[in-house]
């Protein structure tokens, strides 16, 4: 029986791994799909933004309260998950808390402390379910949310209770049949732990039979909910546990807001210089192309902060377009973009390679109004607590509007037309650009 279990055990530990890392492996196939851009410079800064953004939660802190309460979430959860390495060799082996004769002046602090975690976890968990469906936030109660992504997050709540709750009473029930002598839990005495010891009296009443049952049950509902927690990740918006490292270190260090040159205009301005350079086929010509419509024209670095958003809304709630009743959600850009990635991979896997189907992030995600409303003021990559930068992709899909479609609002058009002939956004020539110095 005992080797029917373990070879039950490999199987869930291997399936969980396999299908874990298929996922990954597409996410990652799905990133590279944007454009090449390089980002390794300064890596004493890039690492220096890992452990504040992402490890410390460095942004988060603006809003000190929430900040630790998911700090102790976050923390909690990883920290109690080292204790998966003691149940995976416990479950490989057959063996029972392998670890306790190897450390045993320190086992029992080391538990007590996961406990404790997982007490501050069940908490904050509690305390973010009320809040994200009972309390009036407008950045949580937002259209962008219905649906799918408002089930997601209290799925991810109500899943995390879960596993702490069984840890806590696999703990119970584990310290009363050692209190018990009964063999395989009595050769190492390791309780009674914090919390588990307010939950161990609900358990008092039941013989040795039913206590292994509690606890063993439990012991197999917690690491077949953290394989199946490990693989709804990627199909979640809590993706960002795993990807706000990488996408912290790859961040760009360019002061906020700076826009980058298009090395397509910078080409086309540098043939109206030395026209002997210009392509002389027109297909070479045809070939360039202004901005981004899809996916494809975007970076992989504005793909890999779209799997990276935690679809918290701070960034719609900054947003002075938002605030004031506009289309344009931040939020909803990413969220977007990484809906459009995803159906593209989809694609490519169904078909061996992409296939057009007729539809593009601009237009058939994102419409032209939502683009037009943004006012360029970087408040959405500020409040943002991992540094994703909805702005960027924005200005990339203006750039195609204007300079593919030529499609720009009526004032733009005059700003354009004044800046070609007069060399100035203002419709004064030239010659009459200080005559306002003698008017004074």
């Amino acid at each position: 029986m005992e080797i029917l279990q373990q070879f039950i055990f490999l199987f869930a530990l291997a399936t969980s791994i396999f299908l874990f890392s298929k996922k990954i492996k597409k996410i990652r196939r799905n990133i590279l799909l944007g454009q090449p851009e390089v980002l390794n410079d300064n890596p004493v800064k890039r690492w220096k933004n890992v452990f504040l953004l992402a490890l410390g939660q460095k942004k988060m802190f603006k809003n000190p309260l929430v900040a630790i309460l998911h700090l102790f979430i976050y923390g909690g959860f990883v920290i109690i998950n080292l204790e998966m390495m003691e149940i995976i060799i416990d479950g490989l082996a057959g063996s029972h808390r392998i670890f306790a004769p190897l450390i045993p002046s320190f086992y029992g602090f080391l538990i007590n402390t996961f406990e404790i975690l997982a007490f501050t976890v069940i908490v904050g968990c509690i305390i973010f379910f009320v809040r994200r469906n009972q309390l009036n936030i407008a950045r949580l109660k937002s259209v962008d949310l219905k649906g799918w992504p408002a089930k997601d997050a209290n799925l991810i709540l109500i899943i995390e209770v879960v596993l702490m709750g069984l840890f806590l009473t696999m703990n119970a029930a584990d310290v009363l049949l050692q209190s018990k002598g009964i063999e395989h839990y009595a050769i190492h005495q390791t309780g009674p732990f914090l919390i588990s010891s307010f939950i161990a009296p609900l358990l008092s009443n039941l013989n040795a039979t039913g206590l292994i049952a509690v606890e063993r049950t439990c012991w197999w509902l917690h690491i077949l909910g953290v394989f199946a927690f490990l693989n709804y990740l990627p199909w979640s918006k809590h993706l960002h546990i795993i990807l706000a490292f990488p996408n912290a270190f790859y961040g760009r260090l360019t002061p906020q807001g700076k826009f980058t040159n298009m090395p397509t205009v910078q080409q086309e301005v540098m043939y109206a210089f030395q026209p002997e350079l210009a392509p002389t086929t027109t297909d070479s010509a045809s070939q360039l192309k202004f901005g981004a419509k899809d996916i494809q024209d975007l970076s992989w670095k504005n793909i890999m902060d779209a799997y990276s958003c935690t679809e918290c809304g701070r960034c719609s709630s900054a947003c002075p377009a938002n605030l004031t009743g506009k289309l344009l959600s931040p939020r909803k850009i990413m969220m977007d973009t990484r809906d459009r990635a995803e159906e593209v991979g989809n694609n490519i896997d169904k078909n061996g390679s992409y296939v057009d189907d007729n539809k593009s992030l601009l237009y058939d995600y994102i419409t032209e109004e939502e683009l037009r409303a943004c006012t360029t003021c970087n408040a959405c990559v500020e409040a943002c607590p991992v540094s994703i930068n909805p702005l960027d992709i924005i200005i990339q899909m203006r750039r195609y509007l204007v300079m593919e479609k030529s499609s720009a609002p009526q004032e733009w058009t005059m700003m354009f037309g004044n800046v070609e002939n007069n060399f100035a956004p203002w419709k004064f020539s030239p010659e009459q650009r200080v005559d306002w110095i003698d008017e004074g």
